[in-house]
């Protein structure tokens, strides 16, 4: 399992973004709104707004939040207008870094995400630089206590995920991103409870870390994240559960 898939899991057991709820529901409510103007105000006939919705949800979005969001992109009126823009580049010991930015000022995003590279051992690339080391798909990541592994390989393959694996306390399964939904409601149905469940950029290689490169990487990550601009950060570092729990 990848580095980024265990810091997702541990933040949101520790409840790191309670702190930064505001933000992240304006981030959410930003993909809901572009999402509902691309493809309509209906989830049942628009997959990346359910997915958006259930995303949502999943970080205790308010029912009223959620309704307001889809009712502004549907309904179709003039407004902001954002643009998704990905931006690449490396951090500490060549970690490869992938930035998905939603903005409505590409000059203000791009000077803010650079400077954030500079000032926290990175380093921004062109396009094209590390995009060819990940690829989308679907990540869920359940606490080995939880269940079995044959349970869990059981109910995770046949509901169409491509592969489950442990790596120490943890089982992350990988799906694609069509059937990501379809895995995540069979491990609901069958009362497996995970951590996390996201549709991300996963790296086919990683790069392993030790702690004082890790706290460096982590930092990156954190202040990436807090960019107004930025929606999803993306890195395919690996860094051991036991330096994870300590910089957390």
């Amino acid at each position: 399992m990848s580095g980024h898939s265990k810091w997702s899991s541990i933040k949101h057991k520790k409840g790191a973004a309670d702190a930064k709820r505001g933000q992240l529901f304006s981030k959410l409510s930003r993909v809901i709104t572009v999402a509902a103007k691309e493809g309509g105000g209906d989830p049942s006939a628009n997959a990346t707004l359910a997915t958006a919705i259930q995303k949502a949800k999943d970080n205790s979005m308010p029912k009223d939040n959620i309704e307001r969001a889809i009712a502004k992109g549907a309904g179709g009126g003039e407004g902001e207008s954002y643009e998704t823009i990905i931006y690449e580049g490396y951090g500490p010991n060549g970690v490869a870094v992938l930035v998905e930015a939603m903005t409505d000022n590409r000059n203000r995003t791009a000077a803010e995400v650079r400077n954030i590279f500079n000032r926290t051992s990175g380093k921004l690339g062109e396009t094209g630089t590390v995009a060819w080391i990940f690829e989308r798909k679907g990540s869920i990541v359940v606490e080995a206590s939880v269940t079995d592994e044959d349970t869990l390989m059981t109910v995770a393959i046949d509901a169409g995920a491509e592969d489950v694996s442990q790596d120490e306390n943890t089982y992350e399964i990988v799906t694609d991103p069509v059937d990501f939904m379809a895995v995540r409601g069979a491990l609901e149905e069958a009362g497996i409870a995970f951590t996390s469940a996201e549709l991300a950029m996963l790296p086919k290689t990683t790069v392993q870390l030790e702690q004082s490169d890790a706290k460096k990487m982590l930092r990156l990550m954190d202040t990436l994240e807090e960019c107004d601009d930025v929606q999803e950060v993306h890195a395919n570092f690996d860094i051991s559960e036991e330096i994870l729990e300590a910089l957390a």
